[in-house]
């Protein structure tokens, strides 16, 4: 198992290159860089100026010409050479892998901050909302999976699949809306507040007092990130307990005398889960950086998927490259770790026997 697993890590370099060099070459493509994005910040503050100037009594003739605006060519120079764009794409690209390989994130162009330490700043808002999501869609939908597959049919089954199929067409976004309307002081109640992870005084308040301000204000944020995501993992896993209730070793088992019970949780419960435990890797992903983006919008949550969706809109290359390295290393580890579960789940599965 050890070579296997020093292969999977030899094998995560060449593919995070790759990853990264595909992204690069689109980022690089795509029109208003960073550049555009700095000359117009300045080109919009001389039209702030002009506008109170001309509401002095003062009137300024502009032309449209960039050079007319007073927009120095020595000084577009002086913007390429701060951020790195006077090198060649191919220097910029190696060079950035090599501080990657460090885990130097470099500097934000238009927060004049360490990536790393915006990243970690944002860090505690997505782990909180990723971790009580995936708790909550676990302890959801494993036992009601199961319960469903044993009843497979009956009315519960019935009802309870309508209650799953209304919570995954309702996107996670439109039911935060609801929620607000609701118990956020929106039209109805006044219960939960609508922004931030803490309140003011949080610094001011006693331990206990802590936790429950933290979970009064995580609550909105975390059930409407749940609703969303545990509509799948419930169909999956009555379907997975379904396929292995039916199979020729689950019968043999009763046959000899076993208990309902035993059956369920020595046989089925092992192999049926098997499936589940692959998809947790893409699952953590899915809800830590990628699903809470709108929800962190709506609710005034400074987490990391916020950060790089501003980012992206600024063309902030270092904080874009920065999250996506370290996303797609997660990724590729999780994955690691999805298969090492699949081992200790289930002896009988060796992959280092499988791969030679």
């Amino acid at each position: 198992m050890s070579r296997y697993i020093l292969r999977r890590l030899l094998l995560m370099i060449p593919t995070l290159i790759g990853i990264m060099l595909l992204n690069f070459i689109i980022v690089q493509a795509a029109p208003g860089g960073p550049i555009d994005q700095m000359l117009a910040r300045f080109e919009g503050a001389d039209a702030m100026a002009s506008t109170r100037l001309e509401a002095g009594g003062e009137v300024m003739v502009r032309d449209e010409s960039r050079g007319a605006r007073g927009i120095d060519p020595r000084f577009i120079e002086q913007l390429e050479a701060q951020f790195g764009f006077d090198q060649p794409a191919h220097v910029r690209f190696l060079g950035m892998m090599r501080d990657y390989a460090t885990f130097d994130f470099g500097t934000s162009f238009f927060r004049d901050r360490p990536v790393v330490e915006l990243m970690i700043e944002r860090l505690p808002v997505s782990i909180s909302l990723g971790l009580w999501t995936t708790l909550l869609v676990y302890l959801i939908s494993i036992p009601l999976g199961i319960r469903k597959a044993l009843h497979h049919g009956s009315r519960f089954d019935v009802w309870t699949s309508g209650l799953v199929i209304v919570g995954y067409a309702i996107p996670g976004f439109l039911f935060a809306i609801l929620l607000i309307v609701l118990f956020a002081g929106g039209s109805y109640w006044d219960l939960f507040p609508l922004r931030g992870l803490t309140s003011p005084d949080f610094h001011e308040l006693s331990t206990w007092g802590k936790v429950k301000d933290y979970l009064w204000h995580i609550t909105l944020p975390v059930v409407a990130m749940t609703i969303g995501s545990f509509a799948t993992l419930t169909m999956l896993t009555k379907n997975s307990f379904l396929d292995e209730i039916h199979k020729q070793y689950v019968l043999t088992a009763k046959a000899k005398g076993a208990s309902d019970g035993g059956v369920l949780y020595g046989h089925v419960f092992r192999n049926a889960m098997l499936i589940i435990i692959a998809g947790l890797p893409g699952a953590l992903i899915a809800i830590f950086f990628t699903g809470s983006l709108l929800i962190e919008v709506i609710f005034s949550l400074e987490g990391l998927g916020l950060l790089g969706f501003e980012a992206v809109m600024q063309r902030d290359y270092p904080v874009i490259f920065g999250t996506l390295y370290l996303y797609t290393l997660i990724g590729l580890l999780l994955k690691l770790v999805s298969d090492l579960t699949y081992v200790w789940v289930d002896p009988r599965i060796d992959f280092e026997t499988r791969e030679s």
